[in-house]
């Protein structure tokens, strides 16, 4: 008896193949996506993304720190002195010429308005970080009232632009926005 292989119907052989096939491919993708997934931000990066900060009770010449995305975030309300004196130092006078705020063009000036808040020049938000060696500085010190880095002696103004020690650059402002007279969005 002879068997004919021509024919066009599956056989049992070509059933094993494809589940062999398909069942390979799900265990390959079931084996690979923990490598995936992993790449993902955690939830406590993806909660941190934006940060909503009341200010009704900062009074004028208080500060306050917040969080955001693991860094504190000075939020000052400044006295029509400290804004003053910020805005009558000369560019020439600044270490760092750049504002380094995410708000608007990196290559702004550092003036007085271009790092204060857009539309409230009396407000202040920026990451507090010394830009030197990513210390703490504390605030309402050092030889121009604004901040003071104490581990190695940077010195920032009003308006948290370095103007005497070893650090590099004015403290960064992060994105934010008002999204109402009182209330801050960072990030």
């Amino acid at each position: 008896m002879s068997v004919d292989h021509s024919s066009s119907e599956p056989t049992r052989r070509d059933f094993l193949f494809i589940a062999t096939g398909a069942a390979g491919a799900v265990g390959a993708v079931a084996a690979v996506w923990p490598f995936i997934d992993q790449m993902n931000p955690d939830a406590a990066a993806l909660a941190l993304a934006q940060v909503d900060v009341d200010v009704t009770q900062v009074a004028e010449g208080q500060s306050i720190t917040a969080k955001w995305r693991g860094k504190p975030i000075f939020i000052r309300q400044r006295t029509a002195k400290e804004i003053d004196e910020a805005k009558g130092v000369p560019l020439a006078d600044l270490k760092d010429p750049i504002a380094r705020n995410a708000n608007i063009p990196s290559d702004a000036p550092a003036t007085d308005p271009n790092r204060a808040a857009i539309g409230q020049e009396k407000w202040l938000v920026m990451i507090g970080v010394c830009t030197h060696l990513g210390c703490v500085p504390n605030g309402q010190s050092g030889d121009f009232d604004g901040w003071f880095c104490p581990c190695h002696g940077s010195h920032y103004d009003t308006a948290g632009r370095i103007r005497k020690g070893p650090a590099p650059e004015n403290m960064a402002i992060p994105l934010y926005q008002f999204t109402t007279p009182t209330k801050i969005r960072i990030g």
